[in-house]
């Protein structure tokens, strides 16, 4: 007999479009779960199926609503109650990660209070793709396995085929994730400085570094309503550059966001499928990172190394 348990991937309700590609991948069929729902909103969490030791995947992304999060929570609670062996969480999107720390008095760390009741709930591993910011994985007291879009942007970069390629941070504190993909692609590097009126409204925009006659890429890890990637690519089109694209591991993509990106300046909008994007913006490319956290499922499953598959990290 087998010492090894078996693999079940489950899906919430609206990750399953992810949760369905992932078990294509691995060549197993997704779990049974159904969720009832009472006519107050309260809902109810079953698995249709024995999960008695096994090794449980739970895909959820947290995008809003907060039914997402508590869907996940319940998704945990009851697999923990069908004496599954270990409880993996997979979130292609971790919500909540832009409060990360407390920046001004009298606020919440939300991302803290979300990786409590995750824990609380009884994940024994997170496996989540390009947080906010890193230092989250140490809100944790489990193994946070954090997988980079980078795997799958960086040889769509490289399929352009860019003749005078610049990558661009929008801002100062995405800096370093832009500097990786410049040094892995030995590119120069150009920085925006912005400065907000209040959340999601951009104030002020200047330029560091040179962008005229280049083809300039801006790469940050979410596009909430768009502002400041729609401004720094008029930028950089003021500045003389030939082309800009943005790429953004994470498509919030709120309520102007697509229709901004379609009046744009922007020649594309490369996005991942971590949250499911259907406005209809026809400059929105959206690649799949399925393949990326299926593999990452299967070297879990197998004590294999997670790092080896990163190009940058």
């Amino acid at each position: 007999m087998s010492n090894s348990p078996k693999i079940k991937v489950f899906s919430g309700t609206n990750s399953r479009y992810m949760a369905e590609e992932i078990c294509k991948e691995l060549g197993i069929e997704l779990g049974k779960m159904n969720i009832q729902y009472f006519a107050d909103g309260e809902f109810e969490v079953c698995f249709e199926e024995s999960i008695r030791g096994c090794e449980v995947y739970l895909v959820q992304s947290t995008f809003p609503n907060g039914d997402n999060l508590m869907e996940l929570l319940l998704m945990i609670d009851a697999a923990k109650r069908a004496s599954a062996k270990s409880v993996i969480a997979v979130m292609p999107y971790f919500g909540w990660a832009r409060q990360d720390r407390k920046d001004k008095p009298r606020v919440s760390i939300a991302a803290k209070l979300v990786a409590d009741l995750l824990s609380t709930a009884g994940i024994d591993r997170l496996i989540t793709m390009d947080l906010h910011a890193d230092q989250i994985q140490g809100f944790f007291n489990v193994p946070v396995d954090h997988l980079y879009a980078s795997s799958c942007f960086i040889p769509y970069i490289q399929s352009l085929n860019l003749k005078d390629l610049v990558i661009a941070s929008p801002d100062v504190g995405g800096a370093k994730r832009a500097n990786s993909y410049a040094k892995y692609l030995n590119t120069p590097l150009v920085l925006c400085h912005k400065q907000r009126a209040k959340a999601n409204v951009v104030e002020t925009m200047t330029i560091i570094g040179d962008v005229e006659n280049k083809d300039v890429i801006i790469v940050d890890d979410m596009v909430d309503t768009a502002g400041t990637i729609c401004k720094a690519a008029q930028l950089m089109i003021d500045n003389g550059a030939r082309s800009v694209r943005a790429l953004a591991s994470h498509a919030i993509m709120s309520d102007p966001a697509s229709e901004r990106v379609q009046n744009s300046p922007l020649t594309e909008m490369i996005f991942t499928n971590s949250i499911p994007y259907s406005k209809g913006c026809t400059k929105c490319n959206i690649l799949s990172v399925a393949p990326l956290f299926a593999d990452t499922i299967r070297r879990v499953h197998n004590f294999e190394s997670i790092s080896s598959q990163y190009l940058i990290k």
